[in-house]
């Protein structure tokens, strides 16, 4: 992996290197990669980068934060763990609770999800850790990939996050594989002679909630098998809020072929 000329001619102003992970082949491609391109440069990796978690608690697969903090130590990391102050299913009754006549489920234009559960938690850890080790310049490196969706496709390589630059920050936010393409992600992962998350060898195509709002109709139900008691909860809220859960607007059991008494 070569990295772009603009963060090559960063790395004299020692950026902080902000590796996001769910636990996923992506986010493990991405450390693998980047890492040994940062070496290459002589970049103390330890001291210069850290790994980010945003742990979803029981609406994630088991053992994905376990699968990204076990990366980081690998390699010598940092990892550091981001906690949202509510869950998914909090979030769905609140908004069920205070507007039950709008559709109570994240969606592709309102994805409190990733905005209120993941991005957010992640970036005050990062803002709290960066102001007390006075790093001044930060490269948020997230494993999203032009491959994955058109609108990912259509995301700019690297952007400078006007929004969290202050006086004393500097913030971009990269997407170091995004050119990658699935095989390449694995063979990313295999050639490391490291393993992607067992969910993977169940058939899932990707690795996020379990339950995802733009799951594919394999990913959720291997989720409902997995984890039956947790889909029941998922099925129970779709029937309280009279919403679906999923973009399409079918319900969990249409979707899954798995039903719930």
């Amino acid at each position: 992996m070569e990295l772009p000329i603009q963060i090559s001619e960063m790395l004299p102003r020692e950026p902080f290197f902000v590796l996001n992970d769910s636990g996923g082949k992506d986010s493990q491609a991405m450390r693998i990669l980047l890492c040994g391109a940062l070496r290459n440069r002589g970049i103390s990796i330890q001291r210069d980068c850290i790994v980010v978690h945003a742990a979803l608690g029981k609406v994630e697969w088991e053992g994905a934060m376990e699968h990204a903090q076990a990366g980081a130590t690998a390699y010598g990391l940092g990892f550091m763990k981001a906690v949202a102050k509510r869950t998914l299913l909090q979030m769905v009754e609140e908004r069920h609770a205070k507007r039950p006549e709008v559709p109570s489920w994240p969606s592709a234009s309102c994805r409190q999800c990733t905005s209120d559960l993941k991005r957010g938690p992640i970036r005050r850890e990062v803002r709290r850790l960066t102001k007390f080790t006075n790093r001044r310049l930060v490269i948020n490196c997230i494993g999203e990939r032009a491959q994955e969706s058109p609108d990912r496709a259509k995301k700019p390589v690297l952007t400078l996050n006007k929004s969290l630059c202050t006086k004393s920050r500097e913030w971009w936010d990269w997407y170091p594989i995004h050119g990658l393409s699935t095989a390449q992600v694995f063979q990313t992962i295999a050639d490391a002679g490291e393993k992607p998350h067992p969910a993977y060898a169940r058939g899932n195509e990707r690795l996020s909630c379990v339950f995802c709002i733009f799951g594919s109709r394999n990913d959720l139900r291997n989720g409902a098998i997995a984890r039956p008691e947790l889909y029941r909860e998922y099925v129970a809220m779709e029937r309280k809020t009279g919403y679906t859960m999923h973009v399409s607007r079918i319900s969990l059991p249409q979707l899954t072929g798995v039903e719930v008494a």
